[in-house]
């Protein structure tokens, strides 16, 4: 139970972290195609590198803890947050865009009541990428001195012990499920709102 509860709490507060990165991060390159063209080989880098390579340099930047997970974590579950907010933002049909400049809405007004309610579904299946990417980051950073799932996954192995690698591997899967069922119906929420 306590390794869960840190794998919980180290999960959260990444994905957390990495949502308040992303996100912003995705409406300016939603706004901006400049930015965007910035933007896109950044989280294409950052996508293709094989989640070990977040480690390494965090690992020599700072020392081995739950801090240097934190922080590998969110450099690899920050991709989904910018990608789907600014696919989302741009997804609006323009039609409603174009009604609402009709009914004499600033930029700012069709932004906030236009483009961001009828993005929200999109923005938050992002929010739940991030989630689960960051769960599968946790998991590795374990080799990074994490007090978590990931240790008993790595112990596991090391001892060749299938029942506990078993039951750690339930409970990783358990907190994913949990996760992602409680997005989808928010996000499926949002979407019937929304009509």
């Amino acid at each position: 139970w306590e390794k869960t509860m840190a794998t919980v709490y180290l999960c959260g507060i990444s994905a957390f972290i990495a949502c308040l990165i992303g996100i912003p991060i995705g409406l300016m390159a939603s706004r901006s195609d400049r930015v965007e063209k910035v933007v896109t080989p950044i989280i294409d880098t950052l996508q293709v590198l094989p989640s070990f390579c977040f480690i390494i340099p965090v690992v020599m930047l700072f020392r081995v803890g739950d801090v240097t997970a934190m922080i590998a974590t969110v450099a690899f579950a920050v991709v989904p947050a910018i990608r789907y907010t600014n696919h989302g933002i741009r997804q609006v049909p323009p039609a409603l865009i174009e009604a609402a400049k009709v009914s004499g809405c600033t930029k700012r007004q069709t932004f906030l009541r236009v483009q961001l309610p009828l993005a929200l579904p999109e923005i938050m299946l992002g929010v739940n990428q991030t989630i689960l990417m960051a769960l599968a980051m946790i998991i590795i950073c374990a080799m990074v001195g994490t007090r978590d799932l990931g240790q008993e996954v790595f112990i596991a192995l090391s001892k060749a012990d299938s029942g506990r690698g078993i039951v750690a591997g339930l409970a990783i899967a358990f907190i994913g499920i949990v996760a992602d069922r409680l997005f989808n119906a928010w996000t499926a929420k949002a979407r019937a709102r929304l009509g």
